[in-house]
C-alpha cells in the first residue's frame, strides 16, 4: 500500500512542549503507536534535525518540516503539530540561528522522490501567511484535514 495516510489522528493540536526534541517524541510516538513507523524514526527524526535544522522563518509563524531517512518508515504519512507557544528550531541553511516554530510538518516517506515532491509543495503552502494563520489557529482537526489535503493534492505524491 503507497497511499499517503492522512487523518485526524495525526494531527496534534495545543501541543505542550519546552523543546524541539519533546515535540519530535511526541508527534513521532503517535506515529509508532499508529503503526506508521519503526520505533527508530522517533531518534532518527532528532538526530537528523540535529545536524540538518529544519525551521523556516515565515511570515507569521515560523514553520518546521522535520524529516528522516525512509528505512524508518513503515507508511508514507505527514503528521502536523501545533504547539501552544513556540519553540525553537535551527534554522534551514543556518543552524547557527534558530526561530521560534508555531506549526511543525512531521514527514514520514517511505520513497525519496515522494519526500522532494512533498517538499517543494509544503515551501509554496509556507508562502501564503494567511494559510499559515489558518493552520495555527483552527481548532478542527477536521477542518484542517481537509484544508491540508486540498492545498497539498496528496494525489499527486
Amino acid at each position: 500500500m503507497n497511499e499517503l495516510y492522512f487523518d485526524e489522528s495525526i494531527i496534534l493540536l495545543d501541543i505542550e512542549s519546552a523543546t524541539k526534541e519533546d515535540v519530535l517524541t511526541q508527534m513521532g510516538q503517535n506515529l509508532v503507536d499508529k503503526g506508521l513507523v519503526k520505533p527508530s524514526f522517533i531518534q532518527a527524526i532528532i538526530d537528523r534535525e540535529a545536524e540538518f535544522a529544519t525551521g523556516l522563518p515565515t511570515e507569521g509563524f515560523s514553520v518546521a518540516i522535520p524529516h528522516t531517512d525512509i528505512e524508518h518508515v513503515l507508511h508514507k504519512t505527514i503528521s502536523v503539530g501545533i504547539v501552544k507557544e513556540p519553540v525553537d528550531f535551527g534554522v534551514m541553511g543556518d543552524d547557527s540561528e534558530t526561530t521560534p516554530v508555531k506549526i511543525i510538518f512531521l514527514l514520514a516517506m517511505n520513497e525519496a522522490h515522494s519526500q522532494l515532491s512533498l517538499l517543494q509543495k509544503l515551501m509554496q503552502l509556507f508562502q501564503n501567511e494567511d494559510t499559515l494563520r489558518y493552520l495555527a489557529e483552527e481548532s478542527s482537526k477536521t477542518k484542517m484535514k481537509d484544508f491540508i489535503e486540498k492545498k497539498l493534492d496528496f494525489a499527486k505524491l
